[in-house]
């Protein structure tokens, strides 16, 4: 997978390589992406596809990378470590192109809420992206967990971008039968919790680096409105169909919404403003 830089106003692009019939290119966008509880997937209108991209979009989102194609020869965004991480590191060692046109956001302009049983997920209007999330499982070492972060100023490469995807003991029989590659190496590509017990080689980054993890993906999914978003997140037990059932009624409803080209002081609160690579946290 390779990163390339594109001109202001392209916006974020996929392209299957390895597709040599049909359309191969898939913009970052919501309406592409298709229902799936495990990941983020695009799917284009010749069913070409590319999932998992939560975590790249994340490292995307929290470096300030806004217009980009990715070249990728599969159907899958690698798992690397299921965090960020090495995302981040690589986007931030290569270096960014400061473009001459502004950066244009969608400002949130009243409240959207979405729920499907006991999950919700909303929106509400707030001068940058703040994001709210708690989770519940009976898994006793993960248990309850909350946190709230505003997003300004590089706190996704300090507090998020190291935060590992997490699955239970009962779920990789699951992923593995839908061909993702998550959960089967714990330590290496997942955190695998089993009631008290944790699979995780070293151990977990942070105490409570599920909730973390949920904000990133949050963090990601957000991204596929195409545009930074400026408002604040609430997720309850939320997830990948639900962040993205709540952008699909932002955008159904015209007043709840629009895009404003950000001034510099808007713009120095964007997740990605003033990142620097001494701010990613050592992983083991």
């Amino acid at each position: 997978m390779t990163l390339e830089p594109a001109s202001a106003d392209y916006g974020i692009w996929f392209q299957r390589t390895d597709v040599m019939t049909g359309d191969s290119l898939l913009p970052a966008r919501w309406d592409l992406v298709e229902q799936s509880p495990l990941c983020t997937k695009l799917v284009n209108t010749s069913g070409v596809s590319v999932s998992t991209i939560e975590h790249i979009m994340a490292a995307l989102a929290g470096c300030g990378v806004h217009n980009v194609l990715i070249s990728i020869d599969g159907p899958e965004v690698p798992i690397m470590d299921g965090s960020s991480a090495e995302f981040v590191q690589s986007i931030l060692a290569c270096g960014l192109i400061q473009q001459a046109a502004p950066i244009r956001a969608i400002e949130i302009l009243k409240p959207v809420r979405v729920q499907r049983d006991q999950a919700w997920a909303a929106l509400s209007p707030a001068e940058n992206l703040e994001i709210d999330f708690q989770i519940e499982f009976e898994a006793e070492a993960i248990g309850e967990q909350h946190r709230v972060l505003n997003m300004a100023n590089g706190s996704f490469v300090r507090e998020l971008c190291d935060c590992r995807t997490f699955c239970l003991r009962s779920d990789v029989e699951y992923m593995h039968a839908n061909g993702l590659a998550l959960g089967g190496i714990p330590g290496e590509n997942a955190i695998v919790f089993d009631g008290a017990q944790v699979e995780c080689g070293a151990g977990l980054r942070r105490d409570d680096e599920p909730v973390r993890h949920k904000m990133l993906d949050a963090l990601g999914d957000l991204y596929t409105a195409g545009a930074p978003v400026l408002g604040r997140y609430q997720g309850h037990r939320a997830g990948h169909n639900l962040t993205n059932m709540l952008l699909r009624a932002v955008f159904a409803d015209p007043s709840s919404y629009r895009y404003v080209d950000c001034t510099a002081e808007t713009a120095a609160r964007l997740p990605g403003a003033g990142v620097r690579m001494g701010e990613i946290p050592a992983v083991a």
